[in-house]
């Protein structure tokens, strides 16, 4: 072949691939830096739970966390909540979905053992964990403690400090604070709240983060219900429920009054395939004057809405750079990423989606 026919063939190969047009090839999440770590934020899972044709997705995003550990540094997962779709349904129509309770929890307890003895995580319990969608039981009761228990992972167990009750008066996860020392020797404190949670819940919340042990911890509080996607604290909830504190009351009486939880995470929102519906992002100032970084994340809705794949396979990733200050925030799917005919699908850059911030 001539020189000159040859170049132009490449060139035209080159068009077609795409790079060419200047369309960016594949990457994987990596790190800015190697001196950094990360957390990976799982949205509520309930969608991918309630079908068993969709659970494969979610398996393919533990699946790939697990893989990821060592090569991003990942040193906590965290989940928004509503891990099944019904707490205690025993007869689904297909429609809406089609595993029992028992099936959903099962699922997803065996779903996160993927990470047992290997990552932590600590997940919030969500409006769907709770038996409120099929009964006006009050207070609010749930089989999150018969599947997500100290025990489960040792990982957790290690970290694992406070505990508080609930509506059955007994000690649950629903309720829990553990503690976890970054590489960088920053030590932070997660605090996980049941949905909606009690006076008594936020009242010991805010007797733990105000404790002296706990005084230098960066806390993050990790809770469903608190965004809504214009970047509001949610005022209130159509929920039958006594004393249930919705977004703007868990501000009012916990975090705006505490002076180290500094990040919130949470989930519970989203609009069918509607990427802006499913997150949110605001700040305001603690009683420290620090900043208080709350974050929503969420992605149910994508892939066909609430009867749909469950989510695209979205998660979120902070990434802690080594000033000790600032976090890259990065929103990426496991499941696009698999085949090259999907893999330009696999990152979402929206300023709501890609985006840094900075501790104080």
């Amino acid at each position: 072949m001539r020189r000159g026919v040859g170049s132009a063939f490449l060139l035209l190969l080159l068009a077609f691939s795409g790079f060419a047009q200047g369309v960016e090839a594949f990457r994987q999440p990596a790190l800015a830096s190697e001196a950094s770590y990360t957390m990976v934020i799982l949205p509520d899972l309930q969608n991918y739970v309630k079908f068993e044709r969709n659970q494969p997705l979610l398996d393919v995003m533990m699946n790939w966390v697990v893989a990821r550990k060592d090569s991003l540094h990942i040193g906590m997962v965290l989940c928004t909540g509503d891990l099944v779709e019904h707490d205690d349904i025993i007869n689904p129509d297909g429609r809406k979905m089609d595993q029992t309770g028992r099936q959903q929890w099962e699922y997803v307890s065996g779903a996160f053992q993927k990470l047992d003895g290997v990552l932590p995580y600590v997940t919030a319990t969500g409006n769907h964990d709770y038996n409120i969608f099929s009964y006006t039981h009050k207070p609010k009761t749930t089989h999150f403690p018969d599947y997500f228990y100290a025990e489960k992972n040792r990982e957790n167990k290690k970290l694992l400090r406070e505990v508080f009750t609930n509506v059955y008066g007994e000690h649950s996860l629903e309720n829990a604070a553990y503690e976890w020392v970054a590489p960088t020797g920053k030590k932070f404190l997660f605090l996980s709240l049941e949905f909606a949670p009690r006076d008594t819940v936020l009242s010991w919340a805010g007797e733990v983060v105000a404790k002296d042990a706990y005084k230098s911890h960066t806390v993050v509080l990790l809770t469903h219900a608190y965004l809504n996607y214009k970047n509001q604290h949610i005022e209130s909830m159509s929920y039958d429920l006594e004393d249930a504190n919705p977004g703007q009351a868990v501000w009012e009486k916990l975090v705006k009054g505490s002076k180290n939880i500094e990040l919130v995470i949470s989930g519970h929102i989203g609009g069918k395939d509607n990427a802006r519906k499913h997150v949110a992002y605001r700040t305001d100032k603690n009683a420290a004057g620090k900043t208080v970084h709350q974050m929503t994340f969420n992605a149910q809705a994508m892939g066909g809405g609430h009867y749909g794949n469950g989510g695209d396979g979205w998660l979120r990733i902070l990434e802690f750079l080594p000033d000790g200050k600032t976090v890259a925030v990065k929103t990426f799917s496991p499941f696009f990423a698999l085949s090259p005919s999907t893999q330009h699908l696999a990152w979402r850059n929206a300023d709501y989606d890609a985006f840094t911030f900075q501790f104080d």
